[in-house]
């Protein structure tokens, strides 16, 4: 018997997890050009969020109809899956279903349960794709998902389809090839989808009928590895990134808003608070604020990269409802975009960070991040708890604080805020003026 197939497999299999390797390291060598950041703590808490969020998809549901379809496409993911070990064994020693004379009638249930599945996931995309396209969701149409990301989400779901229907292809063939006692084909417990097109291939030879399941089952196997690749350059990395993005997830309140350690220790040794801080002074004055992806944290990247592109934050935003240029799923788009940008030059041997380009300006205008009314909505919207209003808080803190590029109202507003604690110009004292006012009134 040759052993030719095997030895392609492994060729296949080997370039495929280089492939992934180089891509993986990558995209870990962008993310961590943000700056530090620990978020370890409260790990029991953690954990449930990843667990009810990235596993249980708890956020999506707040949709139903495409939360459900998400939901089959989902569970389809990991267990068809499973049986891509079986595909990698087969591959490696040149066996055939390997996992049949073990399981027995077992096998055959396992298969009927994966045709389901492969079943639900076509009738899902094919909705999407509906979604996408003919009812042309208000969400998916946004000046952002123009061009690749509107071919990126359509490619997706083809080639889900196509995926699927090569497993029914190949099931059908094979069965038929059972039936006729080819040798190594194992009959099966009626394969109940894969019968539906069984008579497309009935009157075919034998020779006709292997050359087909062998084709399927090669295009299945270098098309799951084709699109594990695939994934890494796609919005569908959040498939792997959910996981990690949800449990690094900001724990604290969503109104709290995180101070700047270097302003607050000033604050603090100004009014003689004893402070946490080193006592020696900084080697380097780091920036106020974020005017690039290195003034961000590694987590504000990671959400970047874990982006959907679903659309839901910029569907719940106020501000974008009204009109204005905001939009939060372009604002982590464009962190994706820059961080891969810098990330190729790098590895060019090109300028980096130092190409005379920024996150702010270049990609992301002071327009788009002063529409922002830090209500959060974007944040609980979220399915996988991407925080846009970090970024965007952190790029009006450079503008306010290393540009004094505020918009003069804003200026006024915080002059008033520092003298009078308050946003309007009157004394501190005067503040309940209004109700000796009112009461005065209610006494007349």
């Amino acid at each position: 018997m040759s052993i030719l197939p095997q030895l392609l497999f492994v060729l296949i299999l080997g370039a495929a997890g280089y492939i992934l390797y180089k891509r993986v390291s990558f995209l870990r060598r962008n993310i961590f050009l943000g700056k530090k950041e620990t978020r370890n703590d409260q790990s029991d808490k953690r954990w449930k969020t990843m667990l009810l969020v990235a596993f249980g998809q708890q956020k999506m549901f707040k949709r139903f109809v495409p939360a459900f379809l998400h939901l089959l496409i989902y569970v389809a993911f990991a267990v068809i899956n499973l049986e891509v070990l079986e595909f990698i064994i087969d591959g490696l020693t040149g066996s055939h279903r390997i996992f049949a004379p073990f399981l027995g009638a077992a096998y055959g249930v396992a298969m009927n349960v994966f045709e389901f599945l492969a079943i639900a996931v076509l009738v899902s995309c094919v909705a999407f794709l509906i979604r996408r396209n003919v009812m042309k969701v208000e969400r998916f149409t946004k000046p952002e998902m123009k061009g690749w990301p509107a071919m990126d989400a359509n490619l997706i779901l083809v080639i889900e389809i196509i995926l699927m229907f090569a497993i029914l292809t190949m099931n059908a063939t094979d069965q038929l090839l059972a039936e006729r006692g080819v040798e190594k084909y194992t009959l099966l417990n009626g394969l109940v989808f894969s019968s539906l097109i069984q008579p497309l291939f009935a009157n075919m030879s034998d020779a006709a009928l292997i050359a087909i399941e062998r084709f399927a089952w090669w295009f299945h196997i270098v098309g799951i590895l084709g699109f594990a690749i695939y994934v890494t350059y796609s919005k569908h990395l959040h498939i792997f990134l959910a996981f990690p993005n949800t449990w690094y997830s900001n724990l604290k309140p969503k109104g709290e808003m995180q101070n700047m350690d270097e302003v607050t220790n000033e604050v603090n040794m100004m009014l003689g608070i004893a402070s946490e801080a080193s006592a020696e002074p900084p080697a380097e004055i780091g920036r106020f604020g974020a005017k690039d992806i290195n003034d961000l944290s590694w987590v504000n990247v990671m959400n970047a990269y874990s982006c959907t592109e679903c659309g839901r934050c910029t569907s719940e935003c106020p501000a974008n409802l009204t009109g204005k240029k905001l939009s939060p799923r372009k604002i982590m788009m464009d962190v994706r975009d820059r961080a891969d940008e810098v990330g190729k030059s790098i590895d060019a041997g090109g300028p980096g960070l130092e190409d005379g380009k920024s996150l702010l300006g270049d990609y992301i205008t002071k327009e788009e991040i002063n529409a922002c009314t830090s209500c959060n909505a974007c944040v609980e919207a979220c399915p996988v708890n991407i925080d846009p209003l970090s970024i965007i808080l952190q790029m009006r803190r450079y503008v306010a604080m290393e540009e004094s590029g505020t918009p003069a109202q804003w200026n006024a507003m915080f002059q008033n805020m520092e003298t009078s604690f308050s946003p309007w110009k009157f004394a501190p004292t005067d503040r309940f003026n209004w109700a000796d006012q009112v009461k005065s009134e209610e006494v007349k």
